[in-house]
């Protein structure tokens, strides 16, 4: 007997009045339910393999496995694959940009980057020469295609929740974008996946970042920046310990930094608050909660609204980082591209390279990048600091 799919979305166009679809096809579950979905429900879909890092050398690299994947999906599926690297484009606007952050001390997020640029920028453009007038993917999240635009909204799964990486592309993209399974959850995701018979219903998620794969960050970082080792020194002042090079290291850091036990000092473990760029100094405290880690205060800049900018003063939600809760604020516009963030609850870690994705409820607004922060310049005396933690 036939599989019934689950009701068309009601945020996806009518079929019927779409034309041809190309589906980005990773190799994994959530690019194969997408494809399988769209393709039970009408959609002329085709599927598009792209391969964006290239390294001969690389044992980590999982791209043709991955292919493979994709192709037996499609054949299980009944829809044509297509292939295509925009290596070089990558490593030009996504990867230069990763390395150039990371030497200045900053923490980047190269997934952005990678869906401006790259699967929502070349790939979406390749979409359209292949005769596509929509552009397809597995990310969870929503799109409503109304009169006004379209709007990006966050999937109805919170925990896999993607809208946070896709702040960045441009509202022409996003008014071509399809997300079939951003009103699912991922169990039903799997689920159905089984249930369709395709070969990748209990394939693990991919984790980390494309490129670094499942080896060690540091080792691979290693390979392509300099290694300056300079001091670690206390909120006080005091060295007790030399770090490996600052673009090793990231806000809020716990592990690796190699500092042990101190003669007088308290038996608890060190974080890292900030980095002196002067000094090429790393900056640590003992204190999981202490000042110099929480930020009431940062400076958004580079910022892609994909609607009209909301009002400054206006009170909306922030993330500083995936996977964190929504952060109250106050939005404080300045000059075309840049903003001041209030938070009403200090938080903590706060990273420059890092973006900050503004929401209005469900609906992602758009963001920037943290450019500074200001630390809270101290912790009032026989008080608890209420603040928000990242997770």
């Amino acid at each position: 007997m036939a599989l019934t799919p689950p009701s068309l979305p009601a945020e996806l166009p009518d079929p019927s009045r779409c034309g041809p679809v190309i589906m980005g096809m990773s190799g994994g579950v959530d690019s194969a339910v997408g494809a399988w979905l769209l393709h039970r429900c009408g959609y002329a879909v085709q599927g598009l393999f792209m391969s964006n890092w290239q390294d001969d050398e690389d044992a980590y690299c999982t791209t043709a496995h991955d292919f493979q994947d994709a192709r037996r999906v499609c054949e299980a599926i009944g829809v044509p694959l297509h292939r295509v690297s925009f290596a070089a484009e990558y490593r030009q606007s996504v990867f230069a940009h990763f390395l150039d952050e990371y030497a200045a001390g900053r923490t980047p997020n190269p997934d952005v980057l990678c869906n401006r640029e790259i699967k929502f920028g070349v790939c979406l453009d390749y979409a359209r020469r292949l005769g596509g007038q929509w552009i397809a993917t597995g990310h969870y999240a929503r799109v409503m295609h109304d009169a006004p635009g379209s709007r990006l909204m966050k999937a109805t799964d919170g925990a896999k929740d993607q809208s946070y990486f896709l702040h960045g592309i441009t509202a022409a993209a996003l008014s071509r974008c399809l997300f079939p399974i951003g009103a699912m959850l991922k169990p039903q995701v799997r689920e159905l996946a089984h249930s369709a018979g395709l070969p990748v219903f209990d394939k693990p998620d991919s984790t980390g970042i494309c490129f670094v794969g499942e080896r060690p960050f540091a080792d691979f970082l290693a390979r392509y920046l300099r290694q300056a080792r300079g001091p670690i020194v206390t909120a006080a002042g005091e060295i007790i310990g030399e770090h490996r090079g600052l673009p090793f290291y990231t806000l809020g850091q716990r592990s690796g930094l190699k500092v042990g036990g101190r003669a007088g000092a308290a038996q608890a473990p060190w974080y890292v608050a900030d980095k002196d760029n002067a000094r090429n100094a790393l900056i640590v405290v003992q204190d999981q909660d202490h000042p110099r880690l929480l930020s009431q205060e940062f400076e958004v800049t580079e910022l892609n609204w994909l609607g009209a900018a909301p009002r400054s003063g206006a009170h909306l939600q922030v993330k500083t980082r995936y996977r964190q809760r929504d952060l109250a604020c106050t939005v404080l516009l300045e000059v075309a591209g840049k903003c001041r963030v209030e938070l009403d609850v200090p938080a903590r870690a706060v990273t420059p390279g890092q973006y900050a994705v503004f929401y209005a409820g469900d609906e992602c607004l758009g963001g920037g990048v943290i450019a500074n922060r200001s630390a809270l310049p101290f912790m009032p005396a026989g008080a608890a600091l209420e603040y928000t933690r990242h997770i």
